[in-house]
């Protein structure tokens, strides 16, 4: 068994959880206006579900405006619906041209709402950066038992695992204290 290999194959997919991590962190609303927003939004693009982003330009102008031109006029319809269907809770203003999505100002209320999501994302990307180094614990062990590798090679690779989870950690609770930071903004 290659430690160091296994190790980084862990590391990698670590890397993943957090990346997962930041593209669910930029689809949740903050008060100000981000195409980003619309990632998650699917539209009905002649059968298939296509992003937003790939069936039109989709543009924050101002800080509490994102405008969405399509770039064939018959999707402006689609478009407008996928966004009333998404989770979004924003009001698109069709006008035959184009979606204009005014970003509303965040209730108190609501803003504690966004900020509870934020801190379950955050809570389920810790999971799983967890349940990555139990895996490679196992994986150690189970070599150290068939005789693969020394018990104390076994040891210090345990000991990198926890350190790279203990730096994941740590990375996650900086994101979400940044996110939480701009959803609490007003």
């Amino acid at each position: 068994m290659d430690v160091q290999n296994t190790l980084t194959q862990h590391e990698e997919k670590m890397n993943k959880c957090i990346e997962a991590l930041k593209r669910d962190l930029a689809s949740i609303r903050t008060g100000r206006a981000s195409t980003s927003l619309l990632d998650r939004v699917m539209v009905d693009y002649y059968g298939s579900q296509t992003p937003v982003k790939q069936v039109a330009n989709v543009s924050a102008p101002e800080p509490r405006l994102i405008t969405i031109v399509p770039w064939e006029r018959n999707m402006l319809k689609e478009i407008e619906k996928a966004i009333l269907k998404s989770d979004l809770g924003l009001n698109p203003n069709n006008d035959g041209t184009m979606i204009r999505l005014e970003i509303p100002q965040l209730t108190e209320e609501r803003r504690k709402e966004f900020g509870k999501k934020v801190s379950k994302h955050a809570e389920e990307a810790k999971v799983a950066i967890r349940n990555l180094r139990r895996d490679c614990n196992d994986l150690f062990k189970k070599a150290e038992k068939k005789k693969e590798i020394t018990e104390d090679e076994s040891k210090e690779a345990q000991t990198k695992i926890q350190k790279m989870t203990d730096q994941k950690i740590k990375d996650i609770d900086a994101l979400k204290d940044k996110k939480t930071k701009e959803v609490m903004e007003v």
